[in-house]
């Protein structure tokens, strides 16, 4: 007695007894007799017809079953009462025998077998039961099919097969040792290879297809589309951003999808669910207008901004320059999160290159909208400063408004090299407002001015047409800088025969054209022409480091500014 709970671990196993005795034992109680009916196919008569399959009443009392695939070189589709020729192959899952159409020999003799053998025909057998390593098939004669040809998962599977009727290949005909073995999964295979080239036959790119989803991947998902399988990318599930397959999908759902491409040589199918889609950027330009505000996840950080969804496949991109009023931003990651919803406002839209620009700052509000009432020119302000550069520095006034001191700004009694040198970040400040320019977001600062200085009691002292006496500093382009006390200092405009005299007597001075200047003190000089006398002078030539004496043509009380002529 056969043994049915054998494991299919050792498939290829011979069986203990010979074979040659095995068949003489067969052949002895089993006189040869003519084949089947079934052998040599039966009619069928379609019963019902469903879009995969045809169910034929074939004579016993379970229906067998026809792939609608097996009809489609005929004229017309089958119908119920049509009558064909099939062939019992085996049952299905549903206990539904699987019918081929055609018939399909039984072998009658050993030259059958041999003609069979050479080439490689389908023959049909019927198991007769379960032995070590396999099945025991009857085909004219005893055969052996191993358990891993047999197309059975397991031992129950196997046992099923038992008394079916089965289509076959002679793998192993050894006429000495009358040794037969046959093979029942290369049908299965072979036909499944022929089904595989079939559809992809019938598929074409751009077809629109339906499928089931058979597993899932980091990178996309695979979908049995009949006979074959397509690939969907994750890329080509979703116009929205998805992060992996299995977030949208399972393994067994439906879907429909887009061949995009067919490699036949590799046997390869590319495919698209959201091809079948309309672009949700072809209708941006109608649904998305500068100045609105927008409402988005933020998908992804990258160095120069955060980019936000705001509707599956719409993505806007904040700059990082467009993120603060009131601080300078040095990584998206410091004000937003991925994951994180934001509110934003529409900077521009241009859908041809699919951008939209988006401001994240400006659905606060522009700070500098009312900056012009509140810090006008010539009022004084108080607050900290943010930022030092070697130009100046910059102050907040509030949340979003800051203003720039110019380092020449910051000190009236002493040159200032570098702003540094007097501040430091976070120092409170008072400065005047010099100028405010909401639209670019400047406004210049000073310090210095906030500071009586000589200067500004020099000009309330004297009046447009006082004669004073001051020291030339330099004279050039028509110009001269005049020292007229510490700290004070003013323009002369020069004639051109001033100046002229001043450019022969420096030339014959220093044989170059460029005096050196005795940059003492003024009140030094004066003391030491005082003591001299008081007399009249001879009039000398125009040169820097001489003291004149100048007429004021005009004070610039809030410039803090003195204009002198020679008198």
């Amino acid at each position: 007695m056969p043994d049915p709970s054998t494991p299919e671990s050792q498939p290829d196993s011979e069986p203990t007894e010979s074979f040659g005795e095995a068949l003489s034992q067969y052949e002895r109680s089993h006189a040869r007799k003519p084949a089947e009916a079934g052998a040599q196919g039966r009619e069928g008569t379609v019963i019902a017809v469903s879009a995969e399959s045809v169910l034929l009443d074939i004579g016993y009392k379970t229906e067998g079953i026809l792939p609608l695939t097996a009809f489609q070189n005929d004229r017309e589709p089958p119908k119920p009462g049509d009558k064909f020729r099939v062939t019992v192959k085996g049952r299905d899952p549903e206990g539904y025998y699987e019918l081929t159409r055609g018939k399909v020999e039984r072998p009658t003799d050993w030259a059958s077998l041999e003609k069979a053998f050479a080439e490689k025909a389908t023959i049909v057998g019927t198991v007769t039961g379960v032995v070590k390593g396999g099945l025991s098939v009857d085909i004219g004669i005893r055969a052996f099919m191993p358990a891993s040809r047999s197309g059975a998962r397991d031992a129950a599977e196997m046992e099923k097969l038992v008394e079916q009727e089965i289509r076959c290949r002679i793998t192993k005909l050894d006429a000495a040792e009358e040794d037969v073995v046959v093979d029942r999964r290369v049908i299965a295979e072979d036909e499944e290879t022929a089904a595989r080239q079939r559809r992809y036959s019938e598929l074409k790119e751009g077809d629109t297809v339906r499928g089931t989803v058979r597993s899932l991947t980091d990178y996309g998902a695979f979908v049995d589309i009949g006979e074959v399988d397509g690939l969907l990318h994750v890329g080509e599930i979703s116009w929205s951003r998805v992060n992996k397959p299995s977030d949208v999908l399972s393994v067994g759902d439906q879907v429909d999808a887009r061949i995009l491409k067919i490699d036949s040589d590799k046997r390869r199918i590319s495919l698209s669910m959201k091809q079948l889609q309309p672009h949700p950027w072809d209708s941006v330009a109608e649904k998305y207008k500068a100045g609105e505000r927008v409402r988005g996840v933020v998908t992804r950080l990258m160095e120069f901004g955060a980019f936000v969804e705001v509707e599956p496949g719409i993505e806007g991109l904040i700059h990082i320059s467009e993120m603060s009023w009131a601080k300078r931003v040095r990584t998206p990651s410091d004000v937003v999160k991925p994951g994180e919803t934001v509110e934003a406002v529409i900077l521009g839209v241009n859908a041809a290159e699919r951008r939209i620009s988006l401001g994240l700052k400006q659905a606060l509000g522009d700070p500098w909208a009312d900056a012009p009432q509140k810090y006008a020119a010539g009022s004084v302000i108080e607050g900290p400063v943010t930022n030092i550069t070697k130009f100046g520095a910059f102050v907040q006034l509030a949340e979003g408004v800051e203003g720039m001191i110019h380092v020449s700004e910051i000190s009236a009694e002493k040159r200032i090299n570098h702003p540094s040198d007097v501040l430091k970040v976070g120092q409170t400040v008072k400065a005047l407002v010099l100028a405010i320019d909401p639209e670019r977001h400047l406004m210049r600062l000073s310090m210095k001015q906030l500071v009586p200085t000589g200067l500004d009691e020099y000009i309330a002292e004297h009046k447009a047409g006082d004669l004073v006496t001051g020291r030339m500093i330099e004279i050039s382009g028509g110009q001269a800088r005049v020292e007229l006390g510490e700290g004070i200092q003013a323009k002369c405009r020069m004639s051109a025969a001033s100046g002229q005299a001043e450019q022969r007597e420096t030339g014959a001075e220093t044989g170059v054209g460029a005096a050196k200047v005795d940059l003492s003190s003024l009140g030094s000089m004066l003391q030491a022409r005082w003591k001299g006398g008081s007399g009249e002078t001879k009039p000398e030539p125009v040169r820097a480091g001489q003291i004149r004496q100048f007429r004021i043509t005009q004070l610039d009380v809030a410039g803090k500014k003195i204009e002198l002529e020679l008198a």
